[in-house]
């Protein structure tokens, strides 16, 4: 049985549009049709990369076939994951993968690479008796940099946002770009026509270290994503979250005359200030509450954590948006803790 995405498109998550090639099929993460005036090459070909893409099904089979091939450097690899648990992870390649499944209905879930470009080739089932998509009780948009991208982690189910969404069984889409979460007007408009239940921002690092925007529009450039995603859903809850702990940057001033530490400040500012005025569906995430000063050790380069660092980060989330009540909200627009 072929449970492509032209074929079954209800089986697979996490992107925008599939496009087809000679190689196979695309994912993206952005809508492609919008590249010639996005005018951001550079976000486009993190937005190729398949992090958070997946294929999920409660299927009973004799067993599942995949053929994906790498198109970039440093592709990563593919992870099966068989009722939770990881059942293969291999980089894609020729030969393709094939996994024997129990005689039982069980939980089948196949997660692209999160770095590097992929073509999808092929995906079947042998022997299929029933086959169905996995529920999934909110749509979740996790908008942010390589730090929500997660290349440092070992395999695509094992990012932060993967193990978040596989632990309170949402329905992700990950816009999280490598170098490349600068507020574009691309990103803003795709968020909200996915118009999910939750979204998490991840805002300040990418800003920072590229010097885009000042004390003069950083704060005016968050106000209007955040007012994109309010009047695109009026209850959506939205988590805006400021950069985790970076060592080396929480003090030093960019070339716009900002440090982190500001580009923190500003950012917590604009959320309360919604909050202030009435939307208290808008929530504040101080960064280093996921990864602060004494784990800094986590970070394997200074800024990025390292794959112990990301299943921190899972956890700690995961947390704060139960404790908080965000994990309470219903699907399509209800809440059960009334935010």
């Amino acid at each position: 049985m072929d449970l492509s995405p032209g074929e079954r498109p209800d089986l697979w998550s996490g992107t925008m549009a599939w496009t087809v090639h000679d190689s196979g099929w695309q994912p993206w993460r952005l809508p492609p049709e919008e590249q010639p005036l996005a005018y951001a090459p550079s976000l486009y070909k993190s937005a190729a990369a398949a992090a958070g893409v997946r294929f999920g099904a409660s299927i009973q089979a004799r067993a599942i076939e995949i053929e994906i091939i790498g198109t970039g450097d440093e592709v990563g690899p593919i992870d099966v994951l068989v009722d939770g648990r990881l059942a293969a992870r291999q980089p894609p390649g020729p030969d393709g993968l094939r996994i024997e499944l129990p005689s039982q209905q069980v939980r089948v879930e196949v997660w692209l690479p999160h770095r590097g470009s992929v073509a999808f080739r092929s995906i079947r089932a042998a022997e299929v008796t029933s086959i169905a998509p996995l529920a999934a009780t909110k749509r979740w948009v996790a908008y942010g940099s390589s730090i929500t991208q997660c290349a440092a982690s070992n395999g695509p189910s094992q990012t932060w946002p993967a193990l978040v969404s596989r632990a309170l069984g949402w329905k992700l889409t990950c816009m999280g770009f490598s170098g490349e979460c600068q507020l574009d007007p691309v990103v803003s408009r795709a968020i909200a026509h996915l118009a999910p239940e939750i979204v998490t921002l991840c805002l300040g690092i990418n800003v920072y270290r590229h010097n885009s925007f000042s004390v003069r529009s950083w704060r005016g450039q968050v106000a209007e994503l955040i007012r994109r995603i309010r009047e695109a859903r009026e209850t959506t809850a939205i988590v805006v979250g400021s950069p985790i702990f970076c060592p080396a940057h929480e003090a030093t001033p960019n070339d716009a005359g900002m440090t982190l530490a500001d580009y923190r400040e500003h950012l917590h500012q604009v959320a309360h200030d919604f909050r202030d005025r009435g939307d208290h569906r808008v929530h504040v995430l101080d960064g280093r509450l996921l990864l602060g000063p004494d784990d800094a050790h986590l970070l394997h380069d200074g800024v990025h954590p390292n794959h112990d660092g990301y299943r921190l980060m899972a956890g700690r989330m995961a947390q704060y948006l139960e404790t908080t009540g965000i994990a309470d909200v219903g699907p399509l627009g209800t809440s059960a803790a009334g935010l």
